[in-house]
């Protein structure tokens, strides 16, 4: 048989020799193929993994499943609820005055001079593995007193043979805390903490001369033995029991408790990671974290991919037994009771690009995705009623779609320090009204946002204590209530305000010049300039001019800071669940010009003011929501804020990913999913299966093509033959 028939023979054999074994286009070992793995993405390498420094949300993705806080948030419960993680139970303040006595817990918040968070842990949980806690059996560490050489061939924590682990106890949580002060850690909460946890301030600046002094003895490896040092704000009581005390009364503060800044460090992994030579193998704390949490990472090359793997020495969390109603109805709840987690190993792959990342999704190679702009219309579509339902595409594939409202709001500020569109005179205040009138969120949210939005009523998003549903919660100013829903102003009732401000139909009643206002943004490029000229017509919609003032973001931070504005554009993430966290962005004392503070609009009203200081020291209760009612109606008719809206985030997932709730507060939702990867390996063999006849026709093709070539060959080979 000529060679060429049998290419074509074996290239044919391996055509259909493929289509009876795994998708050829899988990119993972065919190992894996029904693994307990969840496989997803990250597209920007993280920078710190050590809790201490750690404040960004492509971090926490990675951090909040590696370490155990005291508290942690219900993963299904809204308003979001703090609920104990590593506590036994959840800490309750005790207040003291100036004098050390107890004050009752309703005590006012100018009786009381700190306040005492006494937090007991459970007993009985373990670090993971790590070489950090290997000990011999003399009990001596193993690895903290490396030599020279020690490190040869030694690349990751996973190269060293031997690892060990300990018990949690409570002096772990104070070692962290009084890590917030190290002089090169840097932690970006540090001055926040500082106001509130008493002596933290001072131990940052012993710990500073304690450096400089050891660097000057001997500057080799510059450990700092932090448990040399006191802090008086954080003790260890027992061996599962700590106090932190802070100023004054700061209710606010056991949201810190959930968030990896007060996650539990052993000393004996800075002594570890301290030793000479670690730092230039990129051996560290913020490479390596050592954590009690549900997973480790085990593998970091953030230049191709992420591993956590299951902490074999995780134990003593179930899974909820209670959530909101639909959550029961929705499946959420039918693994109550279960071990956490479930989940045996996390794989982040690196996706710079939106379009790889989707395609890989929807051919199963991801569990789930968000959407982009770019693959929006793949993947959604709206209904006549306008409602959000799956394309027939992503419906056929068994895909699910989860909305959720973010803990964020976005907002057009107007500086209230301005002669024109400032001040809290009537005619400023129907001003500010009558523009807040024009502007259509609903408008915008469908063009430039594929409808991923409510427009906001005030300055508190769903899901926060003191938001209000319905028609109690609309801002009369700019809406009717009709139909059951929110419905906005005409134009004309703008205009018409517009001309009790002084300026009909956009013109000044003294000088008949028209009205132009200036609108400071950093936003370049064509969508941002589709989105101008929008906010431009809403403008001429009542007469009013804009004039768009391009700016770089220092430039922009700048005129915030020196009131040259009249007009701009910001936005909120929550930092923690608690109407402060937003109504401070409101309040006098936070001042922009005057303070540098959050409050860019630099709005001040006395009794807003007022009504914050009491506001901000309450439980939650209907006490507080009645102050918050009226700050948020003082806010509505004073309008420092044209209210624009709160995002709403969209999330798609195949079918065999289960016990999916998006919670935009808490970070640690892997160790509730659930996969079933036999039926995600044979819906992947599915949708993947190759298209192999063009190969099969090409291949004949080819034959065919080259059988007058061979009939030729054959037939001048025989001629040669005669002829001799």
């Amino acid at each position: 048989m000529p060679p060429i028939f049998a290419r074509a023979i074996l290239a044919a054999a391996a055509l259909a020799a493929g289509c009876s074994g795994s998708p050829w286009n899988d990119p993972y070992p065919d190992t894996d193929a029904r693994a307990n793995i969840l496989y997803t993405s990250f597209s920007e390498r993280p920078k710190h993994l050590d809790p201490v420094q750690s404040y960004s949300e492509n971090e926490y993705v990675l951090i909040a499943n590696i370490y155990q806080p005291p508290l942690q948030y219900h993963y299904f419960k809204r308003p979001y609820e703090l609920i104990p993680f590593a506590a036994a139970e959840m800490p309750r303040a005790l207040f003291y005055d100036a004098k050390d006595r107890r004050l009752p817990d309703n005590a006012d918040a100018k009786e009381v001079a700190y306040s005492d968070y006494v937090i007991r842990i459970r007993p009985g949980i373990l670090y993971q593995p790590h070489p950090a806690l290997a000990q011999d059996a003399r009990g001596r560490y193993v690895y903290h007193d490396l030599k020279p050489g020690d490190l040869d061939g030694v690349h990751a924590v996973g190269d060293f043979k031997q690892a060990g682990t300990r018990e949690l106890t409570a002096a772990d949580y104070v070692h962290q805390i009084k890590r917030l002060a190290h002089p090169r850690l840097h932690s970006p909460v540090m001055q926040l903490m500082g106001e509130y946890i008493m002596g933290l301030k001072e131990l940052a600046q012993e710990l500073a001369e304690a450096e400089k002094a050891a660097d000057q003895a001997a500057p080799r490896d510059g450990f700092l033995d932090l448990t040399r040092f006191e802090l008086a704000g954080a003790q260890a009581i027992d061996r599962y029991t700590y106090r932190v005390r802070v100023r004054g009364k700061y209710p606010q503060f056991v949201y810190w408790l959930a968030m990896p800044f007060f996650a539990p460090i052993p000393p004996e992994s800075d002594r570890f990671y301290a030793q000479p030579g670690m730092a230039e193998k990129k051996i560290s704390l913020d490479w390596f974290p050592i954590g009690t949490g549900p997973y480790m990472l085990t593998v970091n090359n953030p230049n191709r991919q992420m591993v956590l793997e299951r902490n074999p020495n995780y134990k003593g969390e179930a899974y909820p037994a209670e959530g909101e109603p639909g959550d029961a109805e929705a499946g959420l709840l039918k693994d109550a009771g279960k071990p956490l987690p479930f989940i045996d190993k996390v794989m982040f792959a690196l996706e710079k690009e939106q379009i790889p990342y989707w395609n890989k999704f929807v051919q199963g190679y991801y569990d789930a995705s968000g959407i982009a702009s770019d693959t929006f219309d793949q993947a959604v579509q709206f209904t006549g009623q306008g409602d959000v339902t799956l394309s027939e595409d992503m419906q056929a594939r068994g895909i699910s779609l989860q909305t959720s409202v973010a803990t964020s709001v976005f907002y057009l500020g107007f500086n209230m320090l301005d002669p024109v569109v400032g001040g809290t005179s009537e005619r400023a205040r129907k001003l500010r009204h009558a523009i807040s009138i024009a502007i259509d969120q609903e408008e915008m949210i469908s063009i430039f946002r594929n409808g991923r939005g409510i427009a906001a009523q005030g300055p508190i998003p769903p899901g926060i204590f003191g938001y209000r549903e319905g028609k109690e919660g609309i801002n009369p100013y700019v809406y009717d209530w009709a139909d059951n829903a929110p419905r906005r102003k005409p134009v004309e009732q703008a205009k018409q305000l517009l001309a009790e401000a002084g300026y009909p139909n956009g013109r000044d009643a003294k000088t008949g010049e028209p009205l132009l206002v200036n609108l400071d943004t950093t936003g370049t490029g064509p969508d941002a300039k589709s989105r101008l000229d929008w906010y431009a017509k809403q403008f001429e919609k009542i007469g009013v001019q804009l004039a768009i003032r391009a700016t770089d973001w220092n430039r922009f931070q700048d005129k915030l800071r020196k009131g040259n504005v009249q007009l701009y554009f910001l936005g909120w993430n929550a930092d923690y669940p608690d109407p402060e966290n937003f109504l401070f962005l409101l309040h006098g004392a936070q001042s922009k010009v005057k303070t540098s503070g959050e409050n860019a609009s630099n709005y001040e009203n006395p009794e807003f003011d007022r009504l914050f200081e009491r506001m901000k020291n309450m439980a939650n209760g209907p006490g507080r929501q009645a102050i918050i009612d009226r700050m948020v109606e003082i806010a509505r008719h004073d309008a420092p804020w044209v209210w624009s809206l709160f995002p709403k985030d969209y999330t798609l997932h195949h079918a065999w990913v289960k016990n999916r709730k998006p919670n935009t507060m808490a970070n640690n939702g892997l160790k509730y999913q659930r996969i079933d990867p036999a039926v995600r390996a044979k819906m992947r063999r599915e949708w993947n299966q190759p298209v192999v006849w063009p190969l099969a026709l090409g291949a004949g093709l080819l034959v065919l093509s080259l059988v007058p070539a061979v009939v030729t060959f054959r037939r001048r080979e025989r001629q040669t033959a005669t002829t001799s």
